[in-house]
């Protein structure tokens, strides 16, 4: 019974392993590949103000570094969203691998219990050959 049990643990925990990494692909592709119509999203980075209720607290040379750098990093945000939905071919490789790892120690753990329930019935812990021959005699 036990054995039986264990197992149906570990094939839920494939299933919910499974069903999250398909669910985590799926929301990933559609993220990068939609990426892409967002370039010039960036652009008005340089723009940004420091808020009212912070402005007496942040030095003015401050804030307009801080608004230069912002402007520096938006072509290289723009790159980086046209470049994004040729990710999606290798976001793919990456799930089945992780996927595949996964899988694989959940099947060993599955393995694990089972070797442990046989060794705790073999030291007569539950319900086995060697106790029911103790009863019988």
């Amino acid at each position: 019974m036990f054995y039986v049990l264990s197992w149906f643990s570990v094939v839920a925990l494939l299933a919910l392993w499974s069903l999250a990494a398909w669910a985590l692909h799926a929301v990933a592709v559609w993220t990068v590949s939609n990426a892409g119509a967002l370039t010039g999203a960036a652009s008005g980075a340089g723009t940004i103000a420091v808020p009212d209720w912070l402005a007496p607290w942040v030095p003015h040379e401050v804030a307009q570094w801080a608004s230069q750098l912002m402007a520096g990093f938006a072509p290289f945000v723009d790159g980086l969203l046209q470049a994004a939905p040729a990710l999606a071919g290798g976001l793919t490789v990456a799930t089945w691998v992780i996927w595949g790892i996964g899988s694989v120690l959940l099947v060993l753990l599955g393995a694990g219990l089972h070797l442990l329930i046989a060794l705790w019935r073999r030291r007569g812990g539950g319900p086995g050959p060697q106790a029911r021959q103790s009863v019988a005699a």
